[in-house]
This record gives structure tokens, C-alpha cells and sequence, in this order.
């Protein structure tokens, strides 16, 4: 099964956030490429996740005002015309803790693809069984599949996550600090499994974890109180970064 979309790059062009007087991000320009891991680092509060939030239109839940333009596909997401239903089913995301349903395994994999309207039940049983496959928990819970979605261990349950996200057949995978919650065992395994994403889809990673991202990226971001400070590809970023500042935060220095 392959149902998925064609992956997409993303284009951030002059993006401001404010809540109420306060600017949270000022002037972000980046490109994404598709089938690509882009890393946003950067101490706590510099904007990184405010930043991911926006490329799905996470941010309109909450009371902000945002200019600039985020194009995906070369369509402006922030065009008035745009069906937020659709941008959400090819703009996946998966949070900081496992945020499962309450219900089964199988019901939380089909419930996108149930509201987008799937209703065979054959093609849900493809879907669920494609999905937990690119997760590598098909061998796993193939049998279990009517049991509850709590029951499993929390690494089980962010690669759940995952599959949830790719049942609906997304373009882009944004990740915000997916790993910070879980074991090392269960970290590596997440970590495996966005490498081994990217050849399907565009990913966007918010991470605290420097190794993490230089094992991961193929770009990395850095952001410090609500500024792109800069972005280059991942060997030239942390081995000859242009701004003091990053080797500063790379080494522990810089809070």
C-alpha cells in the first residue's frame, strides 16, 4: 500500500508572531526541502515550537497575530482561501507526550481517516495495517488491535502517535521534541524510525538534544528570543558554525 502524498518543501518567508504586544518571532526566513530532517534548537522560550506550530496553523487556537507567509507546494497557507482541514491532513503532527485516545489501537489509527471519509472497512484495515508497518509495530500488535491504545509502553505508544499521523497521508511530519519523554531505548527507536521517514515524507524536529539533532538533521535551525539566528546543513552547522553564539549553546554555555 502506498497511498501517501508526493512529500512537500516549505518556505517561511518574513514571518512575525505577536501575542497581544509581544513579538514571539521576528522576521523567520527558511526553506525546507523535501525528504529532509530540519532541526529547530534553541534554549527554552526562543520560539522554536511557536515556529513548528505555525506550519500547520497550530497557532489559531490560541489569541495571536501573525504576518509573513508560509508556503507549501508554493501556496500560502495563510491565504484566506485556505481549507485548514486539508492543511492538517497533509501537515501531520506528533507532541512532546504520546497524546492517544482513549479507545483502541485500531480505532486511534482510523480516526483520521474515518473523519476525512473512509468508511470501508477493508480500506481501514489497509490503512491501519500500512501505518503500523512504518512504524515497525505491525509484528507487535497485529493481534491486539481491539485493545486499548493506553496499554502500551510509552515509546509504543509516540510510534503510535506516528502512525495516527501517517493514516491520513500527510506531506510533512512536524515533531515537537518527540523523544524528550522516553527511555534511550525507546529514543533510539523514534530516532531510527524519523531517519528512516524522511524518505517519504519532509520532517520538521523540535529537539533540546544536540547529538540528536546532529544525528538526525540535514539542516539545522537555530532560534534565540524569537530570531532564525541561523540555519545551514547540519556538518557546517555544528562543526563551523558563522555565529559565536551557536558553539556557545552547542557546548553548554549559552542558557
Amino acid at each position: 500500500m502506498n497511498k501517501h502524498n508526493t512529500s512537500a518543501g516549505i518556505e517561511i518567508k518574513n514571518l512575525d508572531l505577536f501575542y497581544g504586544k509581544f513579538q514571539a518571532l521576528r522576521k523567520i526566513n527558511i526553506i525546507m526541502k523535501k525528504n529532509e530532517v530540519t532541526s529547530f534548537i534553541g534554549p527554552s522560550g526562543c520560539g522554536k515550537s511557536t515556529c513548528l506550530r505555525c506550519i500547520n496553523r497550530m497557532n489559531d487556537l490560541y489569541d495571536c497575530r501573525i504576518n509573513g507567509e508560509i508556503l507549501i507546494d508554493n501556496k500560502n497557507i495563510y491565504a484566506p482561501d485556505t481549507d485548514i482541514t486539508k492543511l492538517r491532513r497533509d501537515v501531520g503532527m506528533v507532541f512532546q507526550r504520546p497524546n492517544l485516545f482513549e479507545m483502541s489501537i485500531y480505532d486511534n489509527i482510523t480516526y483520521g481517516p474515518k473523519a476525512h471519509g473512509i468508511k470501508k472497512r477493508s480500506e481501514l484495515d489497509d490503512i491501519v495495517e500500512f501505518a503500523l508497518k512504518s512504524v515497525y509495530l505491525w509484528d507487535d500488535l497485529s493481534s491486539r488491535l481491539k485493545s486499548s491504545a493506553l496499554s502500551l509502553s510509552g515509546g509504543q505508544q509516540q510510534r503510535l502517535c506516528i502512525a495516527r499521523a501517517i493514516a491520513v497521508f500527510p506531506k510533512i511530519l512536524l515533531m515537537d521534541e518527540p523523544t524528550s519523554a522516553l527511555d534511550p531505548v525507546s529514543t533510539l527507536k523514534i530516532e531510527d524510525l524519523i531517519y528512516r521517514l524522511k524518505k517519504e515524507y519532509t520532517v520538521v524536529l523540535v529537539t533540546h538534544n544536540m547529538q540528536q539533532a546532529a544525528r538526525l538533521s540535514d539542516v539545522v535551525a537555530f532560534f534565540l528570543k524569537g530570531e532564525l539566528v541561523e540555519y545551514d546543513d547540519s556538518w557546517t552547522f555544528f562543526n563551523n558554525p558563522k555565529d559565536k553564539r551557536i558553539d556557545a549553546y552547542v557546548t553548554g554555555r549559552l542558557e
